[in-house]
């Protein structure tokens, strides 16, 4: 389970720094990823400091540090 949350904490990383600031769904839809382990992988990154959520209307975006 490590190992998958850590891959795709890698595929988010590499989407978030080629397509800059993106919303949860839009990555998920993008990259064919389940809302579980996107979640965990968004957790994983938030917890080593290399992402921010940035607020825009109703959106919350999630972008690289």
């Amino acid at each position: 389970m490590t190992e998958n949350i850590g891959s795709t904490a890698g595929v988010l990383w590499q989407f978030l720094q080629q397509n800059g600031p993106t919303t949860m769904s839009k990555i998920a839809e993008s990259c064919a990823l389940d809302s579980k382990t996107l979640q965990r992988a968004i957790g994983w990154l938030a917890r080593e400091d290399k992402i921010d959520f940035v607020s825009r209307g109703r959106s919350e975006l999630i972008t690289l540090k």
